[in-house]
């Protein structure tokens, strides 16, 4: 039984390991005080009988937030000191560096060891991801946990209290699987369950508001596989989601960029049934939240909550579409600051941060200058998934799931955004690295973008002008689905600037190799660009009595409209909102004409900018007295 599950009557005092609590609305009273879960009650075994503990379980179950929780808790004279392996380099631990002796005065050798190893008083060691850390490293980490030394620094006169090892032994996950008897014999090793810590606890407290009695029962339900593909730290990221009014499936990692579904492994190795999307909807009846398809305006409504809610976030779209710009414009909305930037192709775990020896005879963390200042700050790492080199990759790691940097907390981030494109776009596979479900679970929200999902029509419109509106009217109307996923933000941007200086426009497309350019025709667009005569909304503005006067005959032939009602329509659904608020009385004069059904459509589904355009548009309408 868990121990969530076993409540007394006083709805005042302590958890089980001495942790304050609060009623909420999972849990009106407390925990029972004489029952703890089971990490915890080993984390207690190994500090008062002195030995290492070494923990495997499978991510996101809790297992470093149980430490990171109970630790400081139960023993309040304790720190807690986290080393996260993933992401150390052989220097970070240990190194030797010249110090000036003081009886001699001579430069002599000396082991400098982290400073989070000398805190100044008792503290645990916790080892994160231990299987994950190179070659190198493992040794560094093995005399730790068999001698409770490094180097000629012995731990205990340290202060050190307590050392442990946590990881998932899935070689999927790690880079190696410890089978040195050697080493082994000198650990005591649990196997953990998600039912072995105290996550429902974490998350009663994360959502106070909620109650998350039925959530837990529909967990406990699924299967053993299901439940540990939703595992706790995915699940938080659906009811953050559910909190949030986004669909709750923005809550499931990319993995390998593709979206985790729910679904059991048959015995042929083959996936059963998707349940993705019946398990997704009873979470949210369950806490009496919707789980919508999509929201409008998806990727900025994303990036705004992210930066409020203090969310690590995943976009992740085809080249082109105008990701990293709208995150750019956003973070400067949000904060007044433009982001720290880091693109992974070009960035060096030594961009991030780089031990070096103190005056005072330790190893330190030296961050990056742009991550150290007081201003709120978000960090954007861009193109993600194509990191310089596997070291950078790990460093990350960290700092997506702890919100530090070699254990360094980072002043004043409110939000941290990874930017990456999919494993193949248009049939050709992109020059990007897999990732395990341990990193891909780190995100809040994982979104896959879409062009359509950013507004950078409006910015190429306000910046191009009239040329920008012909270009978007060929992208909208003359070409099919398939050239539009060919013809990026970027190249359109390409097509405009080559237009207006007189170039050809084929060099502007994506080149493909062996004097392929890719499959979009161009004359339709290059006949608009002549002035040949097209159609759209400056049309109809200028022809507004004759347009008038065919919408009326159309509404007279037929309730649901004519070719003419169609042609209006779809200029009006394809404009910019710009466009629209610079021809509004035409288009309110136009829209009495337009069957009902129509013009719904103009407010349902709509971004708010949208929206409240046609609501103005509607009653300008009104205000004018059409029929």
């Amino acid at each position: 039984m868990d121990t969530m599950d076993l409540i007394r009557d006083d709805s005042t005092g302590v958890t089980p390991g001495g942790r304050r609590w609060k009623p909420n609305a999972t849990y009106r009273q407390r925990p029972d005080a004489e029952v703890t879960v089971r990490l915890e009650r080993f984390i207690d075994a190994m500090i008062e009988t002195g030995q290492t503990g070494q923990i495997f379980g499978e991510h996101g179950i809790g297992k470093t937030s149980t430490f990171v929780s109970y630790v400081p808790a139960r023993y309040p004279d304790t720190t807690l000191v986290v080393v996260p392996a993933a992401n150390l380099t052989p220097d970070d631990l240990l190194v030797n560096a010249p110090v000036r002796d003081a009886r001699s005065g001579e430069l002599v050798l000396r082991q400098l060891i982290m400073r989070q190893l000398v805190p100044g008083r008792p503290f645990v060691l916790l080892i994160d991801d231990s299987l994950q850390a190179g070659n190198t490293v493992q040794s560094q980490l093995m005399q730790i946990a068999c001698n409770w030394t490094l180097g000629e620094y012995n731990l205990r006169e340290l202060g050190c209290v307590g050392v442990f090892l946590t990881d998932n032994e899935s070689l999927a996950e790690t880079a190696v699987r410890r089978s040195d008897l050697a080493i082994l014999d000198r650990m005591v090793t649990i196997r953990l369950t998600a039912n072995d810590t105290a996550w429902r606890y974490a998350l009663a407290e994360r959502f106070p508001d909620r109650d998350l009695r039925e959530v837990f029962r529909i967990w406990a339900s699924l299967s053993p596989q299901l439940r540990q593909l939703l595992s706790p730290r995915t699940l938080e990221h659906v009811l953050a989601c559910a909190e949030a009014g986004f669909p709750l499936a923005w809550g499931l990692p990319l993995h390998n960029g593709s979206r985790l579904t729910l679904a059991e492994q048959r015995s042929d190795g083959k996936p059963g049934p998707d349940r993705t999307g019946e398990i997704l909807d009873d979470i949210a009846a369950a806490v009496g939240a919707r789980n919508p398809v999509t929201i409008p305006d998806p990727v900025r409504r994303i990036l705004r909550t992210a930066v409020a809610n203090r969310w690590a976030v995943l976009l992740q779209g085809p080249p082109g579409c105008g990701k990293t710009e709208i995150t750019r414009q956003i973070v400067r909305e949000e904060t007044g600051s433009d982001p720290v930037y880091f693109s992974l192709p070009v960035t060096n775990v030594e961009d991030l941060c780089v031990p070096v020896p103190t005056p005072d005879g330790e190893l330190d963390a030296m961050l990056a200058r742009s991550l150290l200042t007081p201003d709120p700050k978000v960090l954007v790492w861009d193109e993600y998934n194509r990191p310089k080199d596997k070291a950078t990759f790990a460093k990350l790691m960290e700092i997506t799931q702890e919100w530090t940097l070699a254990g360094r907390a980072i002043p004043n981030l409110r939000a941290q955004v990874a930017l990456q494109n999919p494993p193949y776009h248009l049939g050709r596979k992109l020059l990007v690295v897999n990732n395990n479900v341990a990193q891909a679970s780190r995100f809040t929200v994982s979104y896959e973008v879409r062009p359509e999902d950013i507004p950078a029509n409006e910015w190429l419109i306000s910046t191009y002008g009239e040329t920008a509106e012909t270009v978007l009217e060929w992208w909208k109307s003359d070409i099919d689905d398939e050239g539009r996923d060919w013809v990026t933000k970027r190249t359109l941007e390409r097509l405009i600037r080559l237009h207006r200086v007189g170039m050809p426009l084929q060099p502007a497309l994506i080149y493909l190799g062996d004097g392929e350019y890719a499959p979009v025709p161009l004359s339709a667009l290059e006949a608009r660009l002549a002035d040949q005569p097209r159609i759209g909304l400056r049309e109809l503005a200028r022809q507004h009595v004759a347009w008038e006067a065919r919408l009326a005959a159309a509404a007279e032939d037929s309730a649901e409209g004519t070719n003419d009602t169609d042609l209006v329509h779809q200029i009006l659904s394809n404009a910019e909102v710009s466009q629209l608020q610079q021809h509004l009385d035409v288009v309110a004069r136009l829209l009495p004409y337009l069957p009902p059904k129509l013009r719904a459509t103009y407010l349902v589904g709509q971004t708010p900018e949208r929206q409240r355009f046609w609501v103005t548009a509607l009653a300008r309408m009104a205000q004018l007295g059409q029929p």
